[in-house]
């Protein structure tokens, strides 16, 4: 299975955005001006193809259409395609056989406009009229034209040089078929028309959802537009969000990813990624947990809220997106808002070492499809799912997440979490990471200590129980608990490993906790760092409940390779039924001690008994020949058990993550002004989905807010919107200062 992780600095692949993955054993290579390409299956080339010799590359197409593990999406787009292209090779092939498909032209129908119309219809876009004035003035000149077709030939005039003149249909024989033509959403995502016509097809804000359909397919395409003043906008607090989250960063990251991922021929507009990503995060600043929640901003001031023609659909929105996230983007995205909010946490500092707490969190899968097992700790029981390390900073904001399919332990994930937060902090930086039990192993403490960090952690049982007169010092935590510590003997980590210090901290209701630790600072501020780790653990809770950490997001799944490791579900099964079995016996047995030597039930009881040690000695004897781990292709499991690919959801989480962090920035701004500081979220929730009115100047952009409230509420509103103000936030793109207000009064 392929790294989610992404690569270090320095050690890119030069070759990125000309290798298009289409199965995790298939790729197209494109050349480097995208003219030729080659295509590998299992590191052997199978066939090379040229952009104009589409027989060779519809022969290839067909062939690889029949694997089954292929995904049809991923390969249309190595090939260059869309997959309503594809689809439409695919029935023509099943219909009329290969030939026909070898021999499928590229061109069709004749252009609708032509000459002195086309003309027309130019001068009318360069005007920025709407389709459906380029219609109305069409028609005054006796011209009958579709706003579908119209569409078109806007997005051909577009993706035209400027000043380069209109091309009758009869003088270019690249021209797309009408079949062939993409849906809108592909067209605006990579402006421009390839040899099968990927036409840049887009809505304007005068067109309805049902005629933007007509040539969109299954949704609207949207256009980025410059903000526009409007009065009751729905949910126009989220701009508080949106500009935090560009504050932090998030926009810069993608639109590096954006440039990065161009190649030749195809390219995705800022606009049209900024107006997704900005319905993305207006979605979850209302709380709507994932892509799908864009369906609740379609109202009739979307346009304005979004600075957009329209709102667009969910499922524009997942493609955007996808594209950006696939070969590799989701990991160059997801490390790079990484770095962002761990040089943040070490600003954040105090001047010690930089803290941070990593753990693992299971995910729950509730699909129909096979995933492998994971122990959930909040369930006590082995669950389907796929396991997330997080890293949080000492404020408990997650900073850092990579997910492991195989459930992979602490420890083995370790070297990959502080390989990272070195590359990003560098090699002088003071580090302390602080894990619970599960990490808390002598080979990776000393690994630890062998790599320059710091740590602290709990001691793993059995240990010492000291006597009460031992802890003479005292402490008074935070939260007003007062425990008493004390340091014995360091721990040996045994096989010449060394030693570390070790902090024995007993509490009020006289239990004991050990904490090993490799640090220089005083033992307080460890144990307070240790108190400080269910940070961390509400940040889990928060981070379900209001940003939905643990949507799946992404459903394509791939098989694993048959030589992969599993546990033998086999020996599994053979060890349930023989604790069953054991059960079986315990119960006997009980029951036989209570029972009279002379009570007829004896005998039935008796019988089971001895079923149950039979059972158990069938059981046992087939233990040696049935081993705990086997590969996958000998299992039942075979050609059954999936993972989820991860660069989708990596993308939506990178959002989730700095949404999450950009909201405890607001939340640090509004709870001064609250009788209740812990209420700081709640109240902002209400503050990010309230509706108001923009007005838009030369040198600002003023939003007028309308929150609900108690008096004390809209003080406190009062109080975080003056201070986002003398922020001088802006807009993704737009660098007049935003200037909050309230509409309600404070009194």
């Amino acid at each position: 299975m392929a790294d989610t992780t992404g690569v270090l600095p320095g050690t890119e692949d030069t070759t990125a955005g000309r290798v298009w993955w289409f199965s995790t054993v298939g790729c197209v290579s494109w050349s480097a001006g995208g003219e030729d390409a080659e295509v590998f299956v299992g590191g052997t080339l199978i066939g090379i193809f040229g952009r104009k010799d589409r027989a060779a590359r519809n022969a290839l197409l067909m062939g690889l259409t029949a694997n089954p593990k292929v995904h049809l999406g991923r390969l249309a787009t190595a090939f260059g395609l869309n997959a309503e292209t594809l689809r439409r090779m695919r029935l023509q092939y099943r219909d009329e056989g290969l030939q026909a498909v070898l021999e499928r032209a590229p061109g069709g129908s004749e252009r609708k406009l032509q000459g002195r119309s086309l003309r027309w219809a130019e001068q009318g876009f360069a005007r920025g009229d709407s389709l459906a004035t380029v219609q109305a003035a069409l028609a005054r000149r006796r011209v009958t034209i579709s706003v579908a077709a119209l569409c078109v030939a806007r997005a051909r005039w577009r993706a035209e040089p400027v000043g380069s003149p209109s091309v009758p249909a009869s003088a270019t024989a690249e021209e797309p078929a009408a079949e062939d033509t993409a849906p809108a959403i592909q067209g605006e995502l990579w402006p421009g028309t390839s040899d099968d016509g990927d036409a840049d097809l887009e809505a304007t804000p005068g067109e309805t959802t049902a005629t933007a359909a007509g040539c969109a397919g299954d949704a609207a395409a949207v256009v980025g537009e410059p903000p526009r003043s409007g009065r009751n906008v729905q949910h126009l607090g989220s701009w508080l969000l949106l500009a935090s989250v560009a504050a932090v960063g998030l926009h810069a990251v993608l639109e590096g990813e954006r440039l990065r991922a161009e190649r030749p021929g195809r390219r995705l507009r800022a606009t049209t990624l900024r107006v997704a990503v900005d319905a993305l995060i207006v979605a979850l600043a209302v709380g709507q947990r994932c892509v799908e929640g864009v369906r609740r901003l379609q109202t009739a001031t979307a346009g304005v809220l979004l600075r957009a023609s329209g709102a667009p659909s969910a499922s524009w929105v997942r493609r955007v997106l996808g594209m950006l996230a696939a070969d590799g983007g989701a990991a160059h995205i997801g490390l790079g808002m990484a770095g962002v909010h761990l040089r943040a946490a070490r600003e954040r500092g105090t001047g010690g070492p930089v803290v941070f707490y990593v753990d693992n969190h299971l995910r729950p899968y509730t699909g129909q499809e096979v995933v492998r097992r994971g122990w959930r700790m909040q369930d006590k029981r082995v669950l389907p799912g796929i396991t997330d390390c997080y890293v949080h900073d000492e404020d408990g904001r997650a900073v850092l997440r990579i997910d492991a399919p195989e459930h992979d332990s602490l420890s083995a994930l370790m070297p990959r979490v502080t390989m990272l937060l070195r590359a990003a902090l560098g090699p002088k930086e003071r580090i302390l990471v602080a894990f619970d039990r599960a990490g808390a192993y002598p080979t990776q403490l000393a690994e630890l200590r062998e790599q320059g960090f710091e740590f602290v952690t709990y001691e793993r049982r059995p240990y010492a129980l000291l006597a009460a007169t031992e802890f003479q010092q005292r402490l008074v935590c935070p939260d007003g608990e007062v425990v008493h510590w004390c340091e014995p003997q360091q721990k040996n980590l045994g096989q010449g490993r060394g030693r570390v210090r070790r902090i024995a901290v007993r509490d009020q209701d006289g239990h004991q906790v050990n904490l090993l630790a490799r640090s220089d600072e005083p033992a307080p501020w460890l144990i307070a760092v240790m108190r400080g780790r269910w940070k961390q653990e509400n940040g889990f809770k928060h981070a379900v409940e209001r940003w939905g950490q643990n949507q799946l997001d992404a459903r394509t799944v791939e098989p694993y390779p048959a030589d992969t490791i599993i546990p033998n579900p086999a020996r599994r099964r053979l060890d349930h039924a023989l604790r069953l079995a054991r059960v079986r016996e315990g119960d006997a047995r009980r029951l036989l001690a209570r029972l009279a030597t002379d009570d007829p039930k004896r005998a039935h009881v008796e019988a089971d008994l001895a079923a149950a040690l039979a059972a158990q000695d069938e059981l046992e004897a087939q233990r040696p020949h049935v081993p705990e781990h086997q590969a996958l292709g000998q299992t039942e499991l075979a050609d059954t058990l999936v993972f989820h690919l991860a660069d989708y959801k990596l993308l939506i989480d990178a959002v989730r993550v700095a949404c999450a962090n950009a909201e405890a920035d607001l939340a640090a701004l509004l709870a001064p002004h609250m009788k209740r500081p812990r209420e700081a979220k709640k109240l902002l929730s209400t503050v990010l989905a309230a509706p108001g009115h923009v007005t838009v100047a030369r040198d600002t952009v003023t939003v007028s807010l309308r929150c609900p409230g108690t008096a004390a509420d809209r003080r406190a509103i009062a109080g975080l919107l003056k201070a986002v103000t003398a922020a001088r936030l802006t807009l993704p793109g737009d660098p007049r200062p935003l200037a909050f207000r309230s509409l309600e009064s404070p009194d």
